[in-house]
């Protein structure tokens, strides 16, 4: 059976880092806006922060294509993006319905801790605000099984 394994977290949580560190899932397919964003920065000779805005609405959609990709190809996925709402998860698991779905939930560092991760990455800036917000929403809307996931791992 195939297997969403979806990495649900903050920037800065240690999602992307994590997943590079495990040799199993270079056999997945691996989704990322994040990533399609910085290949698309390397390729303008532009920052993350200078093509974000303008290149964002179409890494969703190459995501989503490369999504459509994988489930034809019969591919595990992991999928790492923030997820830190109900909704969101559930649109990536509407896509993917035959699938065993894993959630990877990685802890919101301190903020003292965070903050730092986050300024260790000037050519990728994301607003405090916008940091916290998702923190907090993440907070108040857990990682359920009731969500459809068949397994919570924590990291």
């Amino acid at each position: 059976m195939t297997t969403l394994y979806m990495l649900i977290g903050v920037p800065g949580s240690g999602k992307s880092t994590w997943a590079k560190s495990q040799n199993w899932i270079k056999i997945c397919a691996y989704i990322s806006t994040d990533e399609l964003v910085e290949e698309y920065a390397k390729k303008t000779n532009s920052s993350y922060n200078d093509v974000f805005q303008e290149y964002m609405p179409e890494a969703v959609k190459v995501m989503t294509n490369m999504v459509i990709e994988a489930r034809e190809a019969d591919k595990d996925i992991v999928w790492d993006q923030t997820s830190c709402t109900v909704i969101t998860r559930a649109k990536k698991i509407n896509m993917l319905p035959s699938y065993r779905k894993i959630a990877v939930v990685f802890k919101t560092p301190p903020e003292s801790e965070l903050r730092a991760r986050l300024d260790s990455r000037p050519d990728k800036i994301i607003p405090w605000e916008v940091v916290s917000d998702m923190a907090n929403k993440l907070e108040q809307q857990p990682v359920t099984l009731e969500e459809g996931f068949e397994e919570i791992w924590y990291v």
